[in-house]
């Protein structure tokens, strides 16, 4: 097991920084906010973790910390100010917003390294630590999806002119999904680079959007166990198809295919229909044998 551990190190990094990654486009999502502003974030995030990291000799908690919370606020502007789109035309004004991002960094001089990006902003991360933190957003996204605060969410998403019928602020639930997303996002973007020790403006571009969005189609869309479930396909289907070599795309294209038809609710929602209807059978199985006796009794 240790060695097998050890061997994967790297997979089981890269899995939890594309759950974040992925995370950051399925909350807002969920409260019917389709939103690429995450991938931004990512890259806000890991630009400022890596800058502060060379340029002002931070340490790798500190400089973490900055990425997460600078591209927070900045994602939150940004939905403040295009609030009133919706459906496609939101999605495009975030698409655009990281290819901003994107050319923003190719000009950003020595602060960003220009086309070349930053190198060497290594920080002291573990599998542990990565493993923590990731457990801990988890948890709260968990929170979202249970309870009355669930409810609230689904009914924002579902029937935004009911939910504000019955009290719930619409338009605050949908601003704070941005700066959700943008911490959400700014968090797996310092991480993953303070990992990679580099970032370069070709890594944040139109392809992260593919992957987040593909990850949370195959997985689900209405929970973090889908998007779990799709960041582990993605990440360790390359070791599972490695020999068929050029044709690894178009395998994952038949994949991301097939689910779109098949699977319209991911792999997690056949696999919560299937919990479902065991349960409904077993609830009915244990009802049958009491119903000859109160039939019975009833005369």
């Amino acid at each position: 097991m240790s060695d097998w551990y050890y061997s994967n190190t790297v997979l089981l990094q890269q899995t939890l920084t594309t759950l974040l990654m992925a995370l950051s486009i399925q909350i807002p999502m969920r409260m019917g906010v389709f939103s690429f502003a995450g991938i931004g974030a990512f890259g806000i995030g890991g630009y400022t973790a890596a800058a502060a990291m060379l340029h002002l000799g931070w340490a790798t908690l500190p400089s973490i910390v900055l990425g997460m919370l600078i591209p927070g606020v900045v994602v939150y502007l940004l939905g403040l100010i295009i609030q009133k789109l919706t459906g496609l035309y939101l999605g495009m004004a975030t698409i655009a917003f990281t290819l901003i991002v994107s050319v923003v960094a190719v000009n950003g001089g020595d602060l960003t390294g220009g086309a070349a990006g930053l190198f060497g902003a290594l920080g002291d991360l573990t599998f542990e630590s990565i493993l923590v933190v990731t457990v801990v957003v988890v948890a709260i996204t968990q929170v979202t999806e249970s309870g009355g605060l669930g409810r609230r969410i689904d009914a924002v998403r579902e029937d935004p002119e009911l939910a504000s019928a019955l009290g719930i602020d619409v338009v605050r639930y949908r601003r704070l999904s941005f700066l959700a997303s943008g911490l959400v996002g700014g968090l797996a973007g310092g991480i993953t680079t303070l990992l990679r020790s580099t970032i370069t403006p070709a890594e944040v571009n139109f392809h992260l959007v593919v992957l987040a969005l593909t990850v949370i189609v195959v997985g689900g869309t209405r929970s973090w166990i889908g998007v779990a479930i799709g960041s582990v396909v993605f990440v360790w289907l390359p070791t599972v198809v490695s020999f068929v070599g050029e044709w690894e795309e178009f395998i994952y294209g038949v994949v991301v295919v097939l689910a779109a038809l098949f699977l319209p609710n991911g792999v997690f929602g056949v696999l919560r229909d299937a919990w479902h209807r065991i349960r409904i059978r077993d609830v009915r199985g244990d009802d049958e044998p009491a119903r000859p006796e109160i039939v019975k009794a009833a005369p």
